[in-house]
């Protein structure tokens, strides 16, 4: 991606952040949702939370339009700014309306940093600064993202095993997640679904076979799917930039067991 540079976060924050990103935006491209909040400075000084997302959307800007964000995995940025996923749900929000003043300040910082690697670095510490002064993601959400990166289970499964009843893990996951745990497992089903077609091991997989692995009933399953969540057939979303989003992570990092198989 020659408009887009996913770049590793260090060890201590991976079980915060997916990645950090530079991007010099060339008219519209196309984002499929992955469960993640994402926080980005843009080049007219602002910045910006970016909410979870139901359905790809386009992004929309002048060529060459300069943004750099942080990417946080599914669950873990709402605790931190004090805002319940729902709220932000398909929304841009400036991060000034959730964390006030300091937030212009930081937005004033990253502006003057003058270099991509600069503001990549402001943002990344202040997430970290965000992460030190919060007790953490709420754990039902840690581990709702855990099973459900390995498996489709069942919301009645999800609510047994959690101890709770079915509304008020649907209540909480909203607060997480931004919507229902059945979205959720939807959305992460495909980000499986293409980590395992990147996977060492796969290229030789066809469709069908990466479907069953990835937790689907069958091909058309996936298919119905990858219009629903990333308005694209199966094939068109793996030659699509989609898969290497994150760089050589993923949002269902942990899912591969050796050779390649889901969990």
């Amino acid at each position: 991606m020659s408009w887009y540079r996913p770049v590793a976060v260090a060890p201590e924050l991976r079980d915060a952040l997916v990645c950090g990103w530079t991007a010099q935006v060339d008219g519209v491209e196309l984002l499929v949702p992955d469960g993640c909040i994402d926080v980005m400075w843009l080049a007219d000084g602002r910045v910006i939370v970016c909410g979870p997302e139901t359905a790809a959307w386009p992004v929309t800007t002048p060529p060459g339009t300069a943004a750099v964000g942080v990417r946080f995995r599914p669950g873990v940025a709402p605790g931190l700014l004090g805002t319940p996923a729902h709220v932000l749900l398909d929304s841009r929000v400036g991060l000034d309306d959730l964390l006030g003043p300091s937030a212009k300040e930081l937005a004033t910082r990253v502006t003057d940093a003058g270099t991509e690697e600069g503001r990549l670095a402001l943002l990344t510490t202040a997430a970290r600064g965000w992460l030190a002064g919060a007790d953490g993601p709420d754990p039902l959400a840690s581990w709702t993202v855990r099973v459900l990166s390995r498996r489709s289970s069942s919301i009645a499964e999800l609510a047994d095993a959690a101890g709770l009843t079915d509304r008020q893990l649907q209540r909480r996951s909203r607060a997480a997640f931004g919507y229902p745990p059945s979205m959720l497992r939807i959305i992460l089903r495909l980000q499986r679904f293409m980590a395992l077609a990147r996977a060492p091991g796969n290229a030789a997989l066809g469709l069908a076979d990466l479907a069953h692995l990835a937790g689907y009933s069958d091909q058309a399953h996936l298919s119905h799917d990858c219009r629903r969540i990333a308005a694209s057939t199966p094939s068109e979303l793996l030659q699509s930039q989609a898969p290497d989003w994150h760089g050589p992570g993923s949002v269902v990092d942990g899912v591969l067991e050796a050779g390649g198989r889901a969990a």
